[in-house]
């Protein structure tokens, strides 16, 4: 195969030449992720009429235009992933969250009757998108429906429970900067679309009865939200979100792995994190390099401050045990101008030292692809994110910091393996064995 440098496809094609430890589904897979996906009318969904799991933006829109700015998208929601195979590189089974950017050199289109992935004109993959499961086809007595109340991604696997719609790290001066959160929740009650902002918990039980009921491809549910620096209905964070594990636990003892996502708390409330039913415990720590820490998240810095965070994260593994803990980076954000590394050298210099400080300790990270949504002050300034090749030699240093500290990938994320993986924000699964 051959294309033009300088072309998307050029670029595609040069990587997965450079790289050949890393496959080419965890290429494509990476630049559709730091670049989204536009969409062709026709390869839009009826939203929860139709055939096709619709887009439930879960917590952050994961858009790279604002709601207003999507066009038909905005109003016929696009799919929630995209299943690739096939191709010129004969794709194996890879899932991929849906970013949708309506400018971006990656088109799903309707061709001859079955959907396709191009980048600038040239067909890539066969689309497959996610059957509308039966669970969205039931309201709960109040009306509300389980895709706004419990949405599962990563074809099925997982239920996200954002319990809280909101942070209260909030504005310019404690807002992370890559974080979309609270714009996200602003934008879908000006669209007059329903976005509960704090998730009774009756709500909660109702839906995951009816996922209960007619689903048995969910394995896991993560509980999270907005950080909670005060209290929220009179509840500081562990108690907040502790409140629905122990719910979920009591009436359906051990049906799914219990996560939460939450601030670095101290021991004594990761502590009852594990005495509500949760698992799993993702304090996520965001970027490793002490300058980008404080200045990316500044709220995080101000309320709890790094080194504090990174000492509650080794904490949490003496009360889940070290597998059990694992703390979410932003990869990309690195680079990110005004303030980040000036090459991708220094920035996967940086995280390899991030991985194998909480790797020796049995702790094992894991990390979503950055995705540059416009209306934060990182998506402003960077709109094109970080460069792919930072993106796909990430992958292999992963693999690679994985196998020198003699850890396994992380549990709580299905199957990890080209053609299996289910974890749809980032390659990372895709590409261990």
């Amino acid at each position: 195969m051959s294309a033009t440098l300088g072309t998307r496809n050029g670029l595609l094609e040069e990587l997965i030449d450079r790289y050949p430890e890393i496959p080419p589904e965890a290429v494509l897979k990476e630049d559709l992720l730091r670049t989204g996906i536009a969409f062709d009318d026709a390869a839009l969904t009826e939203n929860l009429d139709g055939s096709v799991k619709p887009k439930s933006y879960f917590i952050f829109s994961f858009d790279q235009k604002p709601l207003a700015e999507l066009g038909a998208a905005a109003e016929q929601r696009p799919p929630e992933e995209i299943a690739l195979t096939g191709g010129p590189w004969q794709l194996r089974r890879t899932i991929v969250s849906v970013r949708v950017n309506p400018t971006s050199p990656y088109l799903v289109a309707r061709v001859d009757g079955s959907l396709r992935l191009s980048v600038e004109g040239r067909d890539l993959a066969e689309v497959t998108l996610p059957p509308m499961p039966e669970y969205y086809r039931h309201t709960l007595a109040n009306g509300k429906t389980v895709m706004e109340t419990a949405p599962t991604i990563e074809w099925g696997y997982l239920i996200y429970l954002t319990v809280l719609r909101l942070c209260q790290y909030f504005g310019a001066h404690e807002e992370c900067g890559f974080c979309d959160i609270n714009h996200n929740w602003r934008q879908h009650k000006q669209a007059g679309r329903p976005y509960t902002g704090v998730k009774p918990v009756e709500d909660v039980l109702e839906a995951l009865e009816l996922i209960d009921r007619f689903d048995d491809a969910s394995h896991a549910y993560t509980l999270t939200g907005g950080s909670v620096t005060s209290t929220v209905e009179g509840l500081a964070e562990a108690d907040f979100y502790g409140r629905y594990a122990e719910a979920i636990e009591e009436r359906f003892p051990g049906r799914w792995i219990g996560k939460v996502v939450a601030q670095a708390l101290p021991k004594a409330d990761a502590q009852r994190f594990k005495d509500y039913g949760i698992s799993i415990y993702h304090p996520n720590y965001e970027v490793w390099d002490k300058r980008l820490f404080s200045l990316i998240s500044p709220g995080k810095q101000r309320y709890v401050g790094r080194e504090e965070w990174h000492r509650r994260i080794l904490d949490a593994a003496d009360v889940f045990g070290p597998a059990n803990v694992i703390p979410n980076f932003v990869a990309g954000v690195e680079l990110a101008r005004p303030f980040g590394f000036e090459s991708v050298d220094e920035a996967i210099a940086s995280t390899v030292e991030g991985l194998d400080y909480f790797m020796s300790h049995g702790v094992t990270p894991r990390f979503t692809t950055w995705c540059p949504e416009p209306t934060t002050p990182l998506g402003r300034d960077n709109p094109d994110g970080a460069p792919l090749e930072y993106h796909v030699r990430l992958l292999g240093t992963y693999r690679e910091a994985l196998a020198r500290n003699g850890l396994q990938p992380p549990p709580g994320y299905g199957e990890p393996g080209v053609g299996k993986a289910v974890f749809s924000v980032s390659s990372f699964m895709d590409v261990l064995a």
